[in-house]
């Protein structure tokens, strides 16, 4: 037996009160003569005996009155026994912990998962009296409304507007939340039930380092309550690729789609479908045996630019929620470029080239280096450097580099090399030890040596049995030059030498060629690769490496302010809300948009401008429906200590019946108070006959 409130046990001193007046008041009885009958006196013996028996019985029965007033208001509770009329009187801390993630979504014989883990809540939550509390957690909420509630009404809201998630579920933080809650309490019952599919991927890996044997005592009790209960159907689109580094509109775009079979049976004649902007763009079927995976390519054109919405699908099985997949891309509808040049003999074939082949989408602007440090780079996607005249500006292109601005090096045709190698050094790329050839001299000239075809420069630029035909240039003056490891040869000359380079620097790509765009050091402005060739590159420097291209649910968005143009930025949801974000304070370079529980496609808005559209996906992990058993969640008990009683609930079992046969804390009050009354009443019946006694012998 426990006493919910032992501090009154002291009044259990009480008792004495009655035994002390007891002996205060004993006499012994004056003697009365009576007439010489024998018998009176005899009556008189019994009677005293008799009274003696009944005060002793009422000294007991004061002593009893006291001791069991002053244990009703210990409030005396029994530990696992249920007694009616009794149980609710204990007061109870609950703490419910719902599986709100998309695994819960498998619908059964009674409903979905989550719906029947809603319903079991709210059961629950109802059958709580006055002076109990309780609060609800969820295994994927990043926010957990912290805090023991008695407002029941509005847990049952809550759990009514609940959605399934597709955040990544955290049952360890979760259980410590709930174990802090009803370690607060002063509640007889503390109680956590977990309601859960239990599918493995909620329980931590090994080596967690929790100790939470003071939250979970003994006097905790964990009731865990299983929902799985069928096999499970269910094709997961694990990732969605996208294969070109270069987009442009009409033009071929491939993707990887992996796709794994979940089920306990072979799928044939799968139809993955992929869509761009919402059309479907493409259909592949596709064949998966028990267990495996898949990657499965698709090729799509894009008839739109700007953002291209990406969304690869299956048909609909068991769980609907891991059925898409999203990707963005963007295709550039005008490419802004900058050429900086002192001479227009160094910049007249690259002006001439981009002008003539890229069907206008591609515009530029001329500047010669001394109006650098006043032109605006990020409004530009490519900036060609044809001039070394660059001594107090380099430091802008730095920076416009590390913004995920690309540069094209072009050597001048009256190149500096201390002031080219200046350049170099500042931009992290290897110096040139040197000039090669001679100008307008052929005696000494090199070719094209080596061309990694693999380059996405390269990619549809020519037909397939052309790629080795290239008419390499004749190349007789040039600056010799290696990439020593810093970055990659696109194209080398027969020397050694690289011709085309790339570097990166911060988020931007570095175009390097070793030979001016001048008849005097090489034929290569005549040749038939030449527009081609740059036209592809500007096409390939100007598409942004998009880092935020596999975001899973929860993960923070990093928005560009060097994108925002106008006070007003928003960001449009998957759903079609809309949150409006604050840019304060002033001087950051990004900021973190943080509300990404949907999975879709989150349009970021600077005024009217669409700025960004990033994919955002649900975590794999979640379509492998492999359910633990009691040994895995076990385990997991013994890693954080935990001290309480667990108690399995089983699904062909009534829980609230289970929950009241299992929970202790059936309190005693009212039958001690009960007795108390029981015995007063006796107490005052037989102390009336007492005093008739008493008066009848005096008399």
């Amino acid at each position: 037996m426990t006493f919910l409130n032992p501090a009154v046990l002291i009044g259990l001193l009480a008792a004495a009160i009655p035994v002390i007046i007891h002996l205060l008041n004993l006499r012994k009885l004056k003697k009365i003569e009576f007439s010489t009958l024998a018998f009176l006196k005899e009556l008189q013996k019994n009677k005293i005996r008799k009274i003696k028996i009944k005060q002793w019985l009422l000294l007991v029965l004061r002593v009893l009155i006291i001791l069991f007033i002053v244990l009703a208001f210990a409030r005396p509770a029994l530990r696992g026994l249920s007694i009616a009329g009794t149980t609710s009187a204990a007061k109870t801390t609950a703490v419910l912990i719902i599986d709100d993630t998309f695994s819960m979504s498998v619908l059964s014989q009674n409903g979905s998962y989550f719906n029947q883990a809603k319903d079991f809540a709210k059961k629950i939550i109802e059958q709580l009296k006055e002076g109990d509390e309780a609060a609800l957690l969820f295994l994927s909420e990043k926010n957990q409304r912290l805090g023991l509630t008695n407002d029941f009404n509005s847990l049952i809201n809550e759990l009514n507007q609940k959605e399934i998630s597709y955040l990544t579920p955290d049952l360890n933080k979760v259980i410590t939340i709930a174990a802090q809650l009803v370690n607060k309490s002063n509640n007889f019952n503390r109680e956590i039930y977990l309601i859960t599919d239990f599918q493995k991927n909620i329980l931590p890996s090994t080596g967690i380092k929790s100790d939470l044997s003071e939250l979970l005592n003994e006097n905790i009790k964990l009731y865990s309550f299983s929902l799985s209960d069928k096999k499970v159907f269910n094709i997961g689109i694990d990732d969605l690729k996208i294969n070109n580094q270069i987009f442009e509109k009409n033009k071929p775009i491939t993707f990887s789609v992996t796709l794994s079979n979940y089920s306990e049976q072979n799928v044939q004649n799968g139809v993955l479908s992929l869509f761009l902007n919402n059309k479907r763009a493409a259909q592949k079927s596709f064949d998966i045996e028990v267990g495996k995976s898949v990657l499965t390519d698709v090729e799509a054109l894009s008839d739109a630019t700007g953002f291209i919405e990406v969304t690869a699908e299956v048909e609909t099985d068991d769980v609907e929620f891991d059925n898409k997949k999203f990707s963005s891309l963007f295709i550039p509808d005008k490419i802004l470029t900058l050429i900086i040049s002192d001479e227009n003999s160094s910049s007249r074939f690259l002006k001439l080239a981009l002008q003539t082949i890229s069907d206008g989408k591609i515009k530029f602007n001329e500047k010669n280096s001394n109006q650098l440090g006043g032109i605006q780079l990020k409004n530009y996607d490519v900036v060609f450097l044809c001039s070394d005249n660059l001594s107090h500006s380099a430091d802008r292109l730095i920076q416009f580099l590390k913004d995920g601005g690309s540069l094209v090096i072009i050597p001048s045709i009256n190149a500096d090399l201390n002031r080219l190698n200046d350049i170099l050094q500042k931009l992290n790329i290897p110096s040139a030890p040197g000039f090669a050839g001679k100008l307008n001299d052929k005696s000494l000239s090199v070719q094209f040596d080596k061309i990694d075809f693999n380059h996405p420069v390269f990619r549809n630029l020519f037909r397939e049995n052309d790629k080795k035909n290239i008419e390499s240039p004749v190349i007789n003056y040039f600056v010799k030059h290696s990439t020593q490891g810093k970055g990659i040869s696109i194209i080398k000359l027969s020397d050694g030498s690289s011709f085309l380079s790339e570097f990166k620097t911060g988020n931007g790509k570095i175009f390097f060629f070793n030979t001016a765009f001048d008849p005097g050091w090489s034929n290569f402005p005549i040749k038939a690769i030449f527009a081609p060739l740059l036209v592809k590159s500007v096409f390939y420097l100007s598409q942004k490496e998009n880092l935020q291209n596999n975001l899973l649910a929860g993960e923070f968005i990093s928005i560009d302010l060097n994108k925002i143009k106008s006070p007003q930025t928003k960001v449009i949801r998957p759903d079609g809300t809309i949150d409006f974000l604050n840019l304060e304070p002033a001087g950051q370079k990004s900021i973190e948009y943080k509300n990404t529980n949907l999975v879709g496609f989150y349009k970021i808005y600077s005024g009217n401008e669409i700025i960004d559209n990033v994919a955002v996906n649900h975590d794999r992990t979640e379509s492998n429906l492999v359910y633990a058993d009691k040994n895995d969640f076990e385990k997991y008990l013994e890693q954080i200590n935990f001290m309480g009683n667990l108690i399995y609930i089983e699904k062909n079992k009534n829980p609230l019946e289970e929950i009241n046969q299992a929970r202790f804390g059936s309190e005693l009050w009212r039958i001690f108070l009960l007795i108390a009354i029981i015995l007063a009443v006796a107490e005052m019946s037989i102390a009336r006959n007492v005093k008739k006694d008493l008066e009848g012998i005096k008399s």
